[in-house]
């Protein structure tokens, strides 16, 4: 009987020989739970985890299945970031090697002309992201008569980065196709309303239950001052002493400052985010997934794609806009049997909110107070010491010796071995005290809400915070936004944290969003942000109405539309 667990499920000779050749001799679940189906002709929902071994689950049983000789497109495989795609493409080159059968990778930034030839020289497998293959179905150069399977991997994601329209274009071009699988980790309404749309029937395997918990990450949530978040990160930092750590922030802005501040305090990190030329993000991501830069500070498109298995820490500084949001990112580590560990950075108030996000959720969370900068010093200098007495990272050769002969002849030995220790400790940084401001802030919040007037027995408010505009936007509940989503966009068109953005009031063809100081120098700077979004109609433009309390000039929804459900305002921070 063959030692081989892939041997069980009748493959090819030339698919196992392929997975010999790699050293892959047992599936994983979600490659068992797809190739122990008999039937492959129906459409699929598999909900897997980032680094579950989705890639073969799809490329075993499609590549099994397949009629050869073939010269023409067969399979199409789409991915959401260029990495991702060139990574499915280099899994799917050596996985059919004796099959005698091309791939071609369709992404942006690479000759355009260099890819049509490969289409032309009979590619059998096209694994691309949705915009370049998109560009090459509108130019024909892309043969669809024989693009049987469509396998959309990570839809969530490709649903998240704007990707909606491109997906559509491609899925009505090629309505001929016997089978579409979608491979998502959550599934949000945008992909529940993509399946329900384009697949006919689908069968639904899932490996990941709503909110469950990954066997291989601990959870700690810090709470921190929330005027000192960096401090507090420094501190973590300190504390945690992540091996390759990869820091989430909300918008580009806020990773180039993370970036800058822990670099200043001795880390070396990294930046990842989206204005970044293709040149320094290969860099950038070379470094890291190397070992030579241990800490990465990324956004979440930013950072789709990024395949590396060795990341010991998750951070995620702040609050995440929700749970997927906040079980997606934890997928970066606890990787390929390896543990890890996921951290929130969060002020007491984003505290509080994180426990209603998580609501039901499976999910164990360690809760801490950010480390002292005492505990900190009591962990350094345990480390110190053990560097010095077990003679890591020391001089033990014979000119290192003869130097300390001669120092002791010159200085006593507890006067140089504290001299030494002096200089080993003002190489790093100490960390800052916060647990003092920490307290003052949750004995704040415990006594709940304060009184504006006492004397004149005004109701009580919990604080006060800048008035902002109230800005009309084209786009409402009917086009499929909501809260979320456009808090999201917003912030990330305007490149600020969600304090800067107050009120939003979601109505059926339009939605109000109170703009505070910050966010309104930025948008009255620039609104294209907001058009490239999708928030604003191209040519509608915005307006301003008179109040964020008089709801502004909208047109009352209609009695005989059905009530939608979810959140449909949002009162700030």
């Amino acid at each position: 009987m063959s030692d081989n667990g892939f041997a069980l499920y009748n493959l090819r000779e030339e698919l196992l020989l392929a997975l010999k050749k790699k050293g892959f001799s047992t599936p994983t679940p979600v490659q068992e739970k797809v190739l122990e189906r008999d039937d492959f002709s129906s459409d699929l929902i598999v909900r897997a985890k980032t680094g579950s071994g989705k890639t073969l689950a799809f490329l075993l049983p499609l590549l099994q299945e397949m009629e050869l000789p073939l010269s023409n497109p067969s399979i199409l495989i789409l991915s959401p970031t260029r990495e991702l795609a060139q990574q499915t493409a280099r899994e799917a080159e050596w996985l059919s090697r004796y099959l005698d059968i091309s791939v071609a990778t369709l992404v942006g930034g690479l000759d355009m002309s260099a890819q049509i030839r490969t289409l032309r020289e009979g590619a059998v497998i096209i694994v691309g992201t949705p915009g370049r293959t998109l560009d090459h179905l509108n130019r024909g150069t892309i043969k669809t008569d024989g693009i049987h399977s469509i396998i959309l991997d990570e839809g969530d994601h490709m649903l998240d980065m704007g990707f909606r329209d491109e997906l559509e274009g491609i899925l009505d071009k090629l309505p001929n196709r016997n089978r579409t699988w979608l491979f998502s980790a959550t599934m949000p309404r945008e992909v529940r309303d993509l399946s329900k749309k384009y697949l006919t029937s689908p069968v639904s395997l899932s490996l990941v239950e709503d909110g469950e918990q990954h066997a291989d990450i601990v959870h700690r949530a810090y709470l921190v001052p929330s005027r000192h978040k960096m401090e507090g990160l420094v501190n973590i930092l300190l504390w945690e002493r992540p091996k390759r750590g990869l820091i989430f922030c909300h918008t580009r802005l806020e990773t180039m400052q993370v970036a800058q501040r822990i670099t200043a305090e001795g880390f070396n990190a990294g930046s990842l985010h989206g204005e970044m030329t293709q040149r320094e993000r290969n860099a950038v991501l070379s470094s890291f997934k190397n070992g030579n830069l241990p800490l990465l500070v990324a956004t979440n498109v930013a950072a789709r794609g990024l395949d590396v298995d060795a990341v010991t820490h998750v951070i995620q500084i702040g609050l995440p806009d929700d749970r997927d949001t906040f079980i997606h990112r934890s997928g970066r580590t606890g990787r390929a049997g390896h543990e890890g560990t996921n951290i929130l950075l969060l002020s007491p108030q984003e505290g509080e909110k994180f426990k209603y996000m998580l609501g039901s959720a499976k999910v164990s969370v360690e809760w801490n107070n950010v480390p002292d900068v005492e505990a900190i010093g009591r962990v350094q200098r345990e480390i110190a010491e053990e560097k010095l007495l077990t003679g890591k990272e020391t001089g033990e050769g014979s000119d290192y010796l003869e130097w300390a002969e001669d120092l002791l002849t010159r200085v006593g030995p507890k006067e140089l071995v504290a001299r030494l220790l002096a200089a080993l400790a003002a190489k790093r940084s100490a960390g800052y005290n916060l647990s003092s401001e920490l307290e003052r802030e949750l004995r704040r919040k415990s006594r709940g809400p304060i009184d504006k007037d006492r004397s004149s027995g005004a109701r009580s408010i919990k604080g006060r915070r800048p008035k902002g505009s109230m800005l009309r936007l084209s786009k409402g509940l009917a086009d499929g936004w909501d809260v979320g989503r456009v808090l999201h966009a917003v912030c990330t068109s305007l490149n600020v944290d969600r304090s800067e953005v107050g009120a939003i009031r979601m109505k059926e063809d339009h939605v109000l969003v109170e703009l505070l100081p910050v966010a309104l120098s930025r948008f009255e700077a620039d609104s294209k942000g907001l058009e490239r979004c999708g928030l604003i109609e191209e040519g509608a433009g915005a307006s301003f109405v008179s109040s964020p309390s008089s709801g502004g000039r909208s047109r009352p929804a209609s009695s005989s539309r059905p009530r939608r459900k979810g959140k449909q305002e949002y009162r700030g921070r």
